[in-house]
């Protein structure tokens, strides 16, 4: 974008996330065409900080594309200069990372399905780590030990077995 806002560059990437050709985007105002009312704001002072020279590393926006689909956008901004280092307007590079969200998204239920399950099995469940500390306790490992998950949590499983089976364990 220029210093007031208008867009002066558009690849075809950002043609392509957005909906919007070079032509159709050359000389808009950048905040108030493309970004949604909610961000506007936001996606401003990040504009506004890289006129005045401080970027902006992984900022994150939705983007809605022409036919309204949202796309999660990573953002870096910094100030565009000229050779004697006034400041010309703002570079912008974006990067789609809409499946990554939705990737993340998926594997966070995934996991919170696999902790449920772990949970509520009915048979006793404990993890331990390369030091043989406990990092998971079910509710039928204490049910059946006796010990509560806060009571074993970090502690060496091997104080939480008898002693005839030590050796094996």
């Amino acid at each position: 974008i220029d210093t007031v806002g208008l867009v002066v560059e558009w690849n075809g990437k950002a043609a392509q996330i957005s909906g919007w050709s070079k032509e159709e985007s050359l000389g808009k105002p950048l905040v108030e065409t493309f970004i949604s009312e909610s961000y506007r704001g936001e996606v401003f002072r990040v504009l506004k900080d890289a006129l005045q020279g401080n970027d902006t590393a992984n900022f994150e926006f939705p983007l809605f594309s022409r036919d309204g689909l949202r796309r999660e956008i990573l953002l870096n901004a910094t100030a565009r200069k000229e050779k004697d280092g006034k400041i010309t307007g703002v570079i912008g590079v974006g990067q789609d990372i809409t499946q990554l969200r939705q990737v993340l998204a998926v594997q966070q239920q995934v996991a919170e399905d696999l902790q449920r399950f772990i949970e509520t099995a009915n048979a006793p469940i404990f993890g331990v780590n390369r030091d043989g500390q406990v990092t998971e306790w079910n509710c039928m490992a204490a049910q059946l030990s006796g010990f509560s998950k806060q009571d074993t949590m970090g502690q060496l499983l091997k104080d939480f077995i008898t002693d005839d089976y030590k050796d094996e364990v």
